[in-house]
């Protein structure tokens, strides 16, 4: 990792996704939202027919990924977010996608990279961490205005547990479970719209790099 990898982690609806994609265009970074190839390999475990604990058939479809294949609006819907919480649970899964993501952060120029366990599994090493949250009632609440916004059927109490239900699952598994590294800096969004957030990542990373 020569150049500067910037990690982003946090929990679903965080405001991670939309951080990482502004700091990659302010820092001339490529970006890779690591969610979508948890969300494309349970995609092709539903087209397929098969159920998403068949670990065998999950790694499989995770080692035939390209990362410029991606339907992104089918990938991000709420059906999609859920399976692949399923799915990134499973240990060859995780295990087949590692080396993905760490040959995309090896890149010389660098990288900006989001997830659950970019810190703290796929890039340790990386100059920057940031571990973005909010209450889940605000991340129930951003994500049932994304939804509404795509023309999907709102209804914020499932979607609330839905956020809940996904947080105990991601932090609860054996391996690599959603948690801030030991070095991360915490930013929490709760209060902060996107711009004032923004601001607040890059004073973070412009502190990191010295």
């Amino acid at each position: 990792m020569s150049g500067l990898v910037i990690a982003i982690d946090g929990p679903a609806a965080s405001g991670k996704g939309t951080l990482a994609r502004r700091l990659a265009e302010y820092f001339n970074l490529p970006h890779l939202d690591t969610g979508l190839l948890y969300r494309a390999t349970a995609c092709a475990l539903l087209d397929e027919g098969l159920p998403l604990d068949d670990e065998e058939a999950a790694t499989a479809a995770a080692r035939g990924l390209s990362l410029t294949d991606f339907d992104d609006a089918r990938l991000r819907s709420r059906e999609m977010g859920e399976a692949a919480s399923v799915v990134a649970a499973l240990p060859q899964v995780r295990a087949e996608l590692v080396d993905l993501q760490r040959r995309f952060a090896a890149r010389e120029e660098g990288a900006v990279l989001d997830g659950r366990d970019i810190g703290t599994v796929i890039c340790p090493g990386a100059r920057v961490k940031i571990f973005v949250t909010a209450t889940p009632e605000t991340r129930a609440q951003r994500r049932a205005l994304e939804l509404a916004r795509r023309g999907e059927e709102v209804d914020y109490p499932t979607i609330l547990a839905d956020v809940k239900r996904r947080d105990e699952r991601d932090s609860a598994r054996a391996v690599a479970p959603l948690k801030p590294a030991a070095d991360a800096v915490t930013l929490d969004t709760s209060d902060l719209d996107i711009e004032a957030a923004f601001r607040a990542a890059v004073a973070i990373v412009e502190k990191a790099r010295g």
